[in-house]
């Protein structure tokens, strides 16, 4: 619903120049309501050009907020967007201490309180709980959407000690986002000299990130996993069980010492209440009354609200998107990890899951390089976008099951399932890929959750060690958090693998993963039913009103799987053109697409490759630019074979252009 009456009129401040100690500008928009009274501030902090990158879902939010009196700063981070500086990396200590001291400078400005907090989602969910460990002494609480507080084992570079190939699309998205003008509507004629600087700064951060496949300081810098006691601000975190961040919610929840609260739903990677698949929900009046509580000071009960909501999803067929809502309901848990929840261990016998070990032969699985083609996309999108899990039956059929048999009742299981494994390879470097899933009466098999773990890091991210071939060998690991009812008459299915592409770049070489029935284990975490659950409630998703656009070619999103018998070589391509659009109130168009190709033959993991490619364009007042990226990643037996290649362009011609190749040594990835 779109909320078009408010307590306060909004006064929109566009740009908001804060200039830091250094001398660099920064450029932000506020939204203020027109009281009298001195009110707090919720700053967001992100690289994605507040002024025609993110304007439509910071139109729906911010006014929102500061029209129920409670003011919101959305700040373009040094060196993107309208900002001075370069923007040389992500999360770096540069970008913390510049939130430290625009915290600072809003917090003394005469129509604010004092108060500040500090908000965002994905790259600013994750600054928020990195400012918030340097404690501003402003700053007062924190709502982070789908972030992270480990960044190397729970982000968008690697997984379980592998490498993630959303590593290399992420990149190439953040070379064209480097590689934008500023809007000269906001900094006048300097634009183009403000461009030029950029441009001849912007390079891959995937050479950086190639650089560290170990969990070394790199990755602990920023990662407030490493003290959780720094944080001593109140913390709401809230994501969606189709995204790829939900994990740090329950950390959270477990490891923060100060006030806190969870939520978690059915959502992708996007707002509550803006996002898909639903349900949505009333996110900002919950928003609202956690800054009113935190900010101001008033008693709007959200901290008697459960500790964490959770929603459990129920009984659907797996699909390639959900619209608009999933099956289940909400659950509610005040304490975590909660002690209602059972840890109910089941042993991988050589005829299924069961309550007792029994001793059988040992059972191995070589599964092809393509194994993993329908387990979704790391960091899918949801909406009408064909990127989540589909029906599971052929990856199953290439990996190694353990089946319950058919449940005699209903059973919900709520947190992060367990696995001790007693394995043996007969390869150094071997990745493992376990799967939990629903399996229906007729067959059908759906995605619950998984896990995966590069068995070099078996015992440490730091100091990997190649995998001791023909000895077996203990394997702890933990899968993704989840929720669902698995209704009576179907089957849990753990399903082993040894490859899981296009999400995991392959090791060098196939391998035999090979499990010795009965000597192994999963643990599952069952949850009884709940009074609690019925305190959970919402209301109605709102917005503001949405920023006048008018849509000049509407986008579509593709997911095309072909297989070559002849060569066995498997190609997945996966277009998105996001349209063309004008945002009629500032007079700026923007269009953009990217496709991603991923071929791979399956008898061959090192024939893996992967082609990525980004375009953007924007018009505004006297700038008409674009900028166009290809990255592409290979590997041979000892290194990965990086090259990437950026152009930018004024009204079509060719302004600059940059290109790089690099090989880097693969450190047991």
């Amino acid at each position: 619903m779109v909320r078009t009456e408010f307590p306060f009129a909004v006064e929109t401040v566009d740009p908001l120049w804060i200039t830091l100690a250094d001398g660099t500008r920064i450029a932000a928009t506020l939204w203020r309501p027109r009281t009298e009274n001195k009110v707090p501030v919720v700053v967001e902090m992100v690289p994605y050009r507040r002024r025609d990158g993110t304007v439509a879902r910071d139109i729906d939010i911010h006014p929102w907020l500061a029209g129920h009196g409670i003011a919101c700063a959305r700040i373009d981070i040094r060196g993107s967007g309208d900002s001075d500086g370069d923007l040389a990396d992500e999360y770096l200590p540069r970008e913390q201490e510049d939130a430290c001291e625009i915290i600072t400078h809003l917090a003394a400005l005469a129509w604010c309180n004092g108060n500040v907090g500090m908000t965002g989602i994905s790259w600013g969910g994750f600054n928020a709980l990195q400012v918030a460990a340097r404690r501003p002494p402003a700053l007062k609480a924190i709502i982070t959407n789908c972030a992270t507080d480990d960044r190397y084992a729970d982000d968008i570079h690697y997984m379980g000690g592998a490498l993630l190939t959303e590593q290399e699309m992420w990149s190439n998205f953040m070379l064209v986002k480097k590689a934008m003008a500023p809007d000269p509507q906001i900094v006048g004629d300097v634009w183009r000299a403000m461009w030029t600087s950029r441009l001849a700064a912007t390079s891959s951060l995937s050479e950086i990130w190639l650089a560290h496949q170990r969990r070394d300081d790199y990755w602990r810098q920023g990662s407030v996993c490493e003290d959780f006691s720094a944080i001593e601000c109140a913390v709401m975190a809230v994501c969606g069980w189709e995204d790829s961040y939900s994990n740090f919610v329950p950390r959270l929840l477990e490891h923060l010492p100060g006030p806190k609260l969870g939520i978690v739903g059915p959502w992708s990677h996007a707002y509550p209440c803006r996002g898909a698949p639903g349900p949505l929900i009333g996110y900002l009046q919950e928003a609202l009354r956690w800054w009113r509580h935190w900010l101001v000071g008033e008693d709007t009960g959200i901290m008697a609200e459960p500790l964490y909501r959770v929603w459990v999803t129920g009984e659907e067929r797996p699909q390639p998107f959900y619209l608009p809502d999933h099956a289940g309901s909400w659950a509610a848990e005040d304490e975590w990890p909660s002690p209602r929840i059972e840890r109910r261990s089941l042993h991988l016998n050589a005829s299924g899951l069961g309550a007792e070990a029994a001793a059988g032969a040992t059972l191995s699985v070589r599964s092809p390089a393509t194994a993993g083609r329908d387990c979704g996309r790391w960091g899918g999108y949801g909406g009408s976008c064909p990127d989540m899990p589909i029906d599971q039956r052929r990856e199953d059929g290439m990996g190694l099951c353990f089946d319950t048999p058919p449940l005699d009742d209903d059973l919900t299981l709520l947190g992060a399932p367990e696995l001790d494994l007693l394995v043996s390879v007969d390869q150094p470097h071997v990745n493992l890929a376990a799967r939990l899933c629903d399996v229906y009466p007729d067959g059908t098999s759906a995605l619950m959750t998984y896990g995966v773990l590069n068995l070099s890091h078996r015992d440490s991210h730091q100091h990997p060690t190649p995998c001791p071939v023909g000895t077996p060998f203990r394997v702890r690991l933990k899968l993704n958090d989840f929720a669902r009812i698995v209704p009576k008459g179907h089957r849990i299915r753990l399903a082993l693998a040894n490859q899981h592409w296009p999400i995991l770049w392959p090791q060098p070489r196939l391998s035999t993963l090979s499990v010795a029935s009965g000597d192994s284990t999963v643990m599952l975490p069952v949850r009884p039913p709940s009074e609690r659950d019925r305190d959970v409630r919402f209301e109605p998703a709102e917005t503001a009103p949405p920023v006048p656009t008018t849509t000049l070619d509407e986008g579509f999103d593709r997911r095309i799987v072909t297989d070559d018998v002849g060569s066995g070589v498997q190609t997945i391509a996966l277009t998105s053109n996001h349209g063309r659009r004008r945002y009629d109130d500032r007079a700026i168009t923007v269009s953009s697409a990217n496709s991603d190709t991923m071929s791979i033959s399956g008898g061959d993991p090192l024939s893996a490759k992967l082609v990525t490619e980004y375009r953007w364009a924007i018009a505004s007042g006297d700038a008409d630019t674009e900028a166009i990226a290809i990255t592409e990643l290979t590997a041979d037996e000892t290194h990965f074979n990086l090259s990437w290649r950026l152009e930018a362009r004024e009204r079509g011609a060719i302004v600059h252009s940059a290109s790089a190749s690099r090989r880097i040594r693969r450190d047991f990835a």
